[in-house]
């Protein structure tokens, strides 16, 4: 992780967090506590993550399914895939009940294998359509951000507006 934020900051602090808080499992929960680390300023993590981790989102509720299932014929990936699919669709199960809102709490509880990236999957296997499951992503995307700024930066730290 250092190594490849090293090679990202070539670019700066900023471009750094924004590719990173576009890789699986890391997302924006992981780039929050990065920019903390390097004292940057939370208004900027914050928004920067928050852009960065909902750039692959459309595109992957367009052709999740698709990529799952091209993931799962690779020999590589192959075990992998299977693996997050079978914890995906547990979860998805959760939630089929309450749908958008159990899809927005999977994307905003900031715990490890939710995020954006969990949760277009699960709105994939639930079916959902992406101009029904993009605002609850945004959304959940938005609260985990706001939670792990709080969590980072402390709470008298990220309520200093100025």
């Amino acid at each position: 992780m250092e190594t490849i934020f090293n090679a990202l900051t070539f670019f700066g602090n900023e471009f750094a967090l924004f590719v990173i808080s576009m890789i699986p499992l890391i997302e924006l929960r992981g780039a929050v506590i990065l920019g903390a680390a390097l004292n940057m300023n939370w208004i900027t993590v914050l928004v920067v993550s928050i852009i960065g981790n909902m750039v692959p989102v459309p595109f992957l509720l367009l052709f999740g399914r698709k990529i799952l299932d091209w993931l799962k014929s690779v020999p590589l990936f192959s075990k992998p895939a299977h693996w997050y699919e079978e914890k995906l669709v547990k979860k998805a199960e959760k939630i089929n009940s309450y749908a958008k809102w159990g899809l927005f709490l999977l994307v905003a509880i900031p715990l490890p294998g939710t995020g954006a990236w969990t949760g277009v999957l699960a709105a994939t296997f639930l079916n959902m359509k992406p101009r029904q499951a993009l605002p609850m992503i945004f959304l959940g995307v938005l609260t985990a951000g706001i939670i792990m700024v709080i969590g980072s930066y402390g709470l008298f730290g990220a309520i200093r507006l100025f």
